[in-house]
């Protein structure tokens, strides 16, 4: 006879805020993806299974052990220093793989839209640049809002509207980016003979994240963990 037995896991802050981005609406999607080299949608077994890791919070690297990329910096033990750090030449990264991901999707099911578009009302006067930056993963909800803050003033003015979207390396998608990717499902599924059951554009933007995090995580293992 098998009694129930209480069980009581001790969690960090940071392992309870993980879970919750797992449990996230969409947050797993990518793991639905189909295979497809054209559309970018290709991992190796080491990538798929450094990204699995990743997800479970299984340690990936030695801590204060030198990143052999940059050489600059120690490993620590939540990976963060690997997902941020950005010395790697002609590599594409996350944000702009999303960007590729969602304006392919875009032009393939009749939404009319523009890569890097100039925003001549959100630009800085005294570089030229767009003031408009991707937040940073740990603090993606906070930068966003301070983001619309920022910006809702001229936005207004100029008649558009700001949406930030917001994503994070475990999967989570911000309200607004889930309701903008769900209007865009919408015009999918009026547009292209897709199953309703499908959620091509989430599975794709979902894999898109998940498949420059692996890569770049992949890029800094050390060769006896491959």
């Amino acid at each position: 006879m098998v009694k129930d037995m209480e069980t009581h896991f001790d969690m960090t802050m940071r392992q309870k805020a993980v879970f919750e981005c797992l449990r996230a609406p969409h947050a797993q999607d990518f793991l639905l993806a189909i295979p497809i080299d054209g559309l970018g949608q290709y991992m190796s077994p080491v990538e798929y299974r450094t990204i699995l890791k990743y997800s479970l919070m299984i340690p990936l690297f030695s801590v204060d052990a030198i990143c052999p990329v940059c050489r600059k910096a120690c490993f620590d033990y939540f990976e963060e220093h690997a997902i941020h750090c950005k010395e790697l030449l002609r590599f594409k990264y996350r944000h702009d793989m999303v960007r590729d991901v969602l304006f392919d999707i875009c032009r393939r099911v009749g939404i009319f839209a523009k890569k890097e578009a100039p925003v001549n009302y959100l630009t800085d006067p005294l570089d030229g640049r767009s003031t408009l930056r991707p937040a940073d993963v740990l603090a993606a909800l906070k930068a966003a809002s301070g983001k619309v803050t920022k910006h809702e003033k001229a936005c207004i003015e100029n008649q558009h509207v700001l949406i930030p979207f917001v994503f994070d390396t475990f999967g989570f998608l911000a309200s607004e980016v889930v309701e903008l990717l769900s209007r865009v499902q919408r015009v999918m599924h009026n547009n292209v003979m897709t199953p309703r059951s499908m959620n091509v554009v989430f599975k794709r933007i979902g894999f898109a994240i998940k498949n420059r995090l692996a890569a770049q995580l992949v890029a800094r293992l050390p060769s006896t963990s491959m």
